[in-house]
This record gives structure tokens, C-alpha cells and sequence, in this order.
């Protein structure tokens, strides 16, 4: 009985200890949130390739926890403008912050 009882105590940490090491913190997504990240990434993505008006293909985009950092170049202030406009508007995005440099 005592050792069924230390093999349960046993499993019961290995459990809880994995849910912890996958738990976010305030510098380290959790699983869940990298997933959602990378979605919302590949969405920015396509809808800043997709805007007719932004003829950039020098434009980078990270997510983390829904803020969206635009990095890169582009020829005018009115494309960096359209640029966070743009990423503002996909579903998932919290905020976007400009990186992003005129050439």
C-alpha cells in the first residue's frame, strides 16, 4: 500500500512539474501562446503582402503574447504608416510596435 501510494505522490509530481515548466512568465511564452503567435505572425504577414499600397517585401514581423514588432525598411513614412495600420487590424494582434526605417 505505501508504495502504490509514493508511485502515485511520484506520478502526480511529474504531472504537475510538466504543466508547470509549460506555463508562460513574463520573458517565455507558454505552448499555447507560441502557437497563437505564430499564427497571428503568418497572418500579419500576408495581409502586409497582400495590401496593394505596400510594394515592400523588406518588412520582418515577430509576435510575442499578441504585441506585433514590424522591423525593416520601406520608402516612405506613408508605408510604415500603412504597414502598422495594416497589422493592427488582424484578429489576435494587441499591439503593434514600429522598428521599421526609412531607406
Amino acid at each position: 500500500m505505501s508504495a502504490l501510494r509514493g508511485c502515485r505522490i511520484f506520478v502526480l509530481a511529474i504531472v504537475l512539474a510538466s504543466a508547470w515548466g509549460c506555463a508562460s512568465t513574463s520573458s517565455r511564452e507558454g505552448t499555447g501562446e507560441y502557437v497563437d503567435d505564430s499564427v497571428i505572425t503568418g497572418k500579419v504577414k500576408a495581409a502586409i503582402f497582400n495590401d496593394p499600397t505596400l510594394k515592400v517585401a523588406e518588412i520582418n514581423v515577430e509576435t510575442f503574447k499578441g504585441t506585433v514588432q514590424l522591423s525593416g525598411f520601406v520608402t516612405s513614412r506613408a508605408d510604415i504608416d500603412r504597414a502598422v495600420q495594416v497589422a493592427g487590424r488582424v484578429a489576435g494582434v494587441k499591439s503593434v510596435k514600429n522598428d521599421m526605417r526609412i531607406k
